[in-house]
């Protein structure tokens, strides 16, 4: 099980969720920095940040596994 993850995210991945790992690790790096700030920010917008970070992380880890079998022959 662990060898075919591996295989997964080694694998060419798609446009598509090329994308939406870079909008994802954007999102990250915003609810990150916004977390990390050396200022104090009202609580709503520091629980936002966490829903960023989480969902942005998220969504780049889930991409990171679709893998784009236009390349493979078909069956």
């Amino acid at each position: 099980m662990k060898s075919e993850i591996t295989e997964r995210i080694k694998s060419p991945t798609p446009k598509f969720f090329k994308k939406i790992r870079t909008i994802g690790l954007t999102l990250g790096a915003i609810g990150g920095a916004l977390l990390t700030a050396p200022i104090t920010l009202p609580a709503t917008v520091i629980s936002i940040a966490g829903y960023l970070a989480t969902a942005g992380l998220v969504a780049s880890a889930i991409s990171s596994t679709a893998v784009d079998d236009s390349n493979s022959s078909a069956k």
